[in-house]
């Protein structure tokens, strides 16, 4: 038998890794998400106008769990694919790409910076279709299990391109203060 590890072996290992990485893209992605209010949480956000194509806003918490989910599998992949030909590099711009989709909410919901927050989706449309690449070379499934990562940004382009063109004066939208106390002397 010329095997180092069967089959058996070489799964259990993945689904050690995957026990990690998919708990830990999801508690990442959470965390991104409290750093500043998001959604109809955030008044800044609620107050600008919206495309036509904005999905509802139960929509984004189970996309996005999808995709942690989905990235977190992938990643458990290429880390188990020790010695495969570019798992480095594809490591290294995975990570590259999540710092940047983790800055994303705090730079848009909490700073409000539109044209800084479209920016940085254009790089992530970038910098994931060159990890499912260096993905797919290391674990074809693995760049597969990306796929709707690509796709969900895509959109999330088009809408964030929508929103910036219907509020071009959004950093400076400051959200009504009401006063909901009463002074008593």
């Amino acid at each position: 038998m010329q095997e180092i590890a069967s089959r058996g072996q070489l799964r259990l290992a993945y689904f050690r890794w995957a026990v990690v990485t998919v708990p830990l893209m999801l508690l990442l992605g959470f965390a991104s998400g409290k750093l500043a209010p998001s959604g109809d949480a955030n008044p800044w956000f609620v107050q600008l106008a919206k495309p036509d194509i904005m999905p509802p806003g139960w929509a984004f918490p189970v996309a996005w769990s999808i995709l942690y989910a989905l990235m977190g599998l992938a990643l458990a992949m290429v880390i188990n694919a020790r010695g495969s030909r570019g798992r480095g590099i594809a490591l290294l711009v995975f990570v590259v790409q999540l710092a940047i989709n983790l800055a994303w909410t705090p730079v848009f919901f909490g700073l409000h910076k539109v044209d800084t927050a479209l920016l940085m989706i254009g790089a992530l449309l970038v910098l994931v279709a060159l990890t499912i690449l260096l993905f797919w070379r290391v674990r074809r499934v693995a760049g597969l299990l990306l796929l709707p990562y690509l796709a969900w940004l895509g959109f999330a382009f088009a809408l964030l391109w929508q929103i910036d063109a219907l509020n071009p004066h959004a950093e400076s939208l400051v959200p009504s203060r009401t006063v909901d106390q009463i002074e008593i002397r």
